[in-house]
């Protein structure tokens, strides 16, 4: 096989997007369904931390395929292990039959898991696919019909997983009704809650807050403990903005649900595999969920997703959830090799460092445009928020997408988040120097744009 060609800096050489890249948007546009394109980047291929398009332009990804591809693309190791394992083998249905990777790639996650180890696995294809594993395993195990959720949080839009998500009401739009029996209560937001709490100053009143309106107005006066199978959150809401809640937060409602026999069930679709500093966010936290839902850069990019439950609570019997795709040889084989890469790379330090610096880098530009109301994340998962003004909080959304229109055809891809953040997730192995040449562009792009 050609070994891919290494590349590392921003190189725009055609207008953007190029004629190459327009002719296959205008085919796309013909044989596609509509998603959610943001940009018109047409990939050709990737390497480190940087995607060539068709027709020659080079790109620094701020977006890792969605915090996907965090340990980079073009990943040596990854090929090799991926490469090795096609020439044998691509598929066998490891839900009904068995074979000797999925076993090792389960035993391998489960030991990058926070807390207790006797857990088990299932594995899917996607993050709402393990997110509706996750409501099977839930509902299963208590018998219970009712959910809790948060205003704000995103799970998938497949129809369990869409009866959660509440970050953007163009999700639900023509698609009522969802999985019935789901209650949104408001996520802890430092910078925007309905309490009118600063949450950077007061975070315990903060918390506080949204306990006391879950036990008040949800437990007492219309959904009843003993009828809640489990609570769904993100550690961090990742799409409704890269809101960060106060530290002990998770801890507290975690420790409420149990008392009441409710199941605590952890969405680290985005915020897992080192993109926090942590394998998982939940350890920054100190939580140990009972139930959690991975997948994006399980296997690098390769489809994959889980839902890790602890073994008391898994299936009391066969059949009833299975799929035919789950834990994919190929895949089984790069989830492996991406935990090893992880490790051996020492990432982990890598997101925590190079995340702060970020962070710091960020609020170097809040200092310098008052637009910017706030810069908010955890290691390599930060992001900025744009306002129209700073006392009123009030989104800009038509800054935020001018900025990163502006970025992209200097060269940087960026995504927004929630209604009017961007967030910033590079890969793992993210250097200063190209934090800094991101920064760059990020500033002559706001500059454009005001």
């Amino acid at each position: 096989m050609e070994k891919t060609k290494s590349f590392n800096k921003v190189s725009i050489t055609t207008e953007l997007p190029g004629p190459k890249a327009k002719e296959i948007i205008q085919r796309d546009e013909k044989f596609l369904a509509k998603s959610t394109k943001t940009l018109p980047v047409v990939a050709s291929r990737g390497y480190g931390c940087y995607v060539e398009d068709v027709d020659g332009n080079t790109f620094l990804d701020f977006s890792s395929g969605i915090s996907t591809t965090n340990i980079g693309y073009s990943n040596d190791y990854i090929i090799s292990k991926v490469e090795d394992q096609l020439h044998r083998m691509w598929h066998f249905a490891g839900t009904d039959f068995y074979y000797r990777e999925q076993v090792d790639a389960a035993e391998a996650l489960i030991n990058v898991m926070p807390g207790s180890k006797d857990k088990k696995v299932f594995y899917t294809n996607s993050g709402a696919e393990s997110n509706e594993a996750s409501i099977k395993f839930a509902k299963s195990y208590t018998k219970r019909p009712q959910f809790i959720g948060f205003i704000g949080g995103f799970h998938g839009r497949t129809m369990g997983a869409l009866g959660f998500t509440a970050s953007k009401s163009v999700h639900h739009e023509g698609f009522f009704p969802e999985m019935l029996g789901v209650h949104h209560i408001p996520f802890p937001d430092p910078y925007r809650n309905p309490f009118n709490i600063d949450g950077y100053e007061n975070p315990d009143d903060l918390t506080n807050a949204v306990l006391d309106y879950f036990e008040e107005y949800v437990l007492d006066k219309y959904v009843p403990a003993n009828s809640i199978a489990g609570i769904l959150t993100e550690p961090i809401q990742g799409e409704g903005g890269y809101i960060v809640p106060p530290k002990n937060f998770h801890q507290k409602l975690m420790k409420l649900a149990n008392d009441n026999g409710i199941l605590y069930m952890m969405d680290e679709v985005q915020t897992g595999f080192g993109r926090t500093g942590n394998f998982f966010a939940s350890e920054y936290f100190g939580v140990d969920p009972d139930i959690m839902s991975v997948a994006k850069s399980i296997a690098s990019g390769i489809p994959m997703g889980a839902s890790v439950v602890k073994s008391k609570y898994e299936f009391e019997k066969s059949g009833l959830h299975s799929n035919t795709f789950g834990g994919n040889i190929l895949a089984s084989v790069a989830s492996m090799a991406t935990i090893e890469e992880i490790k051996r790379q020492d990432m982990l330090k890598n997101s925590r460092e190079t995340g702060s610096y970020l962070n710091r880098r960020l609020k170097e530009l809040m200092d310098k445009y008052d637009k910017i109301g706030d810069v908010r994340g955890l290691g390599l998962m930060q992001a900025i928020d744009f306002v129209t003004d700073r006392r009123t909080k009030k989104y800009n959304k038509s800054l935020r997408d001018a900025v990163a229109d502006r970025a992209y055809h200097r060269g940087l891809i960026l995504l927004g988040a929630g209604e009017s953040a961007i967030r910033f997730i590079p890969p793992l192995i993210i250097k200063p120097e190209e934090i800094d040449d991101a920064i760059n562009i990020l500033d002559k792009s706001i500059k454009e744009s005001l």
